[in-house]
């Protein structure tokens, strides 16, 4: 087996930068196609190699890669998720993550957050907790220290 079969088996064939599936059949020389993702800019990060696809490898060369919030959720200040899925790995405890109207939108996307940073950082415990806060809810993310 390859390390790309490798890396993509443990990532389940999803791109970590944009957390769409990556077909294994499509061409390496594809934007859509497969590709490694050694994330030597981060010498810190537990998982040295991810699988992206090969157009979203190449654009983060270029310019810093931003995990999107999906437009479905009702959010304000939302924080950057790399930069929080950086601080939580390296220190654990609590961010404040982003600001919601509605109890229900902080519910939304409090179980956004754990699915996505299921994939963002594999095997960090992290937890999504909604508190009520200056007549909004806020949302926060929790991770234990390794």
């Amino acid at each position: 087996m390859s390390l790309l079969d490798d890396v993509a088996e443990r990532d389940g064939w999803r791109c970590w930068v944009c957390d769409e599936p990556v077909d294994p059949d499509m061409s390496v020389n594809d934007p859509r196609g497969p590709s490694v993702d050694s994330r030597t800019a981060d010498r810190k990060a537990k998982i040295p190699e991810r699988l992206a696809h090969r157009g979203c490898n190449t654009r983060k060369g270029a310019v810093k890669v931003v995990i999107a919030w999906p437009d479905r959720l009702h959010v304000a200040d939302p924080a950057p998720l790399i930069t929080v899925a950086g601080r939580l790995e390296r220190k654990g405890g609590r961010e404040l993550v982003a600001r919601c109207p509605t109890e229900q939108d902080a519910k939304e996307a409090a179980e956004w957050l754990e699915d996505r940073f299921s994939r963002l950082v594999p095997g960090l415990p992290v937890t999504a907790g909604v508190e009520p806060g200056g007549g909004q809810f806020l949302v926060i993310l929790a991770a234990g220290r390794r």
